[in-house]
């Protein structure tokens, strides 16, 4: 059952792949830091050269998608979550609130491959700051999952306690007494921090279905 939900799913991201209208990709500037992600693989053709697999995906676009650039040329866009077929497999991408889940090429053998970011995007100067300051960057990875894992236990019965005062709600489970109060100002900072906190797991693609709550689920069935 949960293979055939998977190819399910992967059908449904290949039927969303649209040709491409053949534009050259714009160069990535400093003040697309928070707007855009930029990725890149370089993947062997049946001439036996190398050619550059470029993914592109704005934020603020008007609709959720991605772009598949082949040297520098558009082929292809699609609806997000995507999967665009290439050499030797498909690059899977998926994204939520806060930024990237996935950017993967996956072989048809079923090995996956993280695409390598733009050097000067957020991603690629987090992969930089990594390499530079591991034992800083493996603090920092540590801490934004004690804080996403605080605001759940903190935040989730308060959350219950709130949706249960709603009268449809309260009417068919009853109601429920959240075992934690905190003051308003302690909420809003986690909050926040819980936002950075995602932000950063977003930066590295980091992505747990318990951590990371927010993960686009219902795009598989839009």
């Amino acid at each position: 059952m949960l293979r055939f939900f998977r190819n399910w799913r992967h059908q449904r991201k290949l039927g969303k792949v649209k040709p491409g209208d053949g534009h050259t990709l714009k160069a990535y500037r400093f003040y697309h830091l928070l707007s855009r992600s930029l990725f890149h693989i370089k993947l062997n053709e049946e001439d036996g050269d190398l050619h550059t697999y470029m993914v592109n995906v704005n934020y603020f676009s008007e609709e959720s998608k991605a772009d598949l650039y082949y040297d520098g040329k558009h082929i292809a866009t699609s609806k997000l979550p995507a999967a665009f077929p290439v050499p030797g497999g498909f690059i899977e991408v998926e994204t939520t609130t806060y930024g990237l889940k996935r950017m993967h090429f996956i072989s048809e053998e079923g090995n996956e491959q993280q695409l390598s970011p733009h050097p000067g995007s957020t991603e690629g100067l987090r992969m930089r700051f990594d390499q530079r300051f591991p034992k800083i960057s493996k603090t920092i990875g540590i801490l934004a999952v004690a804080i996403l894992l605080t605001s759940i236990l903190l935040g989730l019965p308060q959350l219950i306690a709130l949706l249960t005062e709603i009268p449809i709600v309260q009417e068919h489970i009853g109601t429920f007494e959240s075992p934690i109060i905190l003051p308003g100002w302690f909420n809003t900072f986690l909050v926040v921090a819980g936002a950075l906190a995602a932000f950063e797991r977003a930066l590295t693609l980091r992505n747990h279905w318990l951590i990371d709550m927010d993960t686009n689920l219902w795009d598989d069935f839009g």
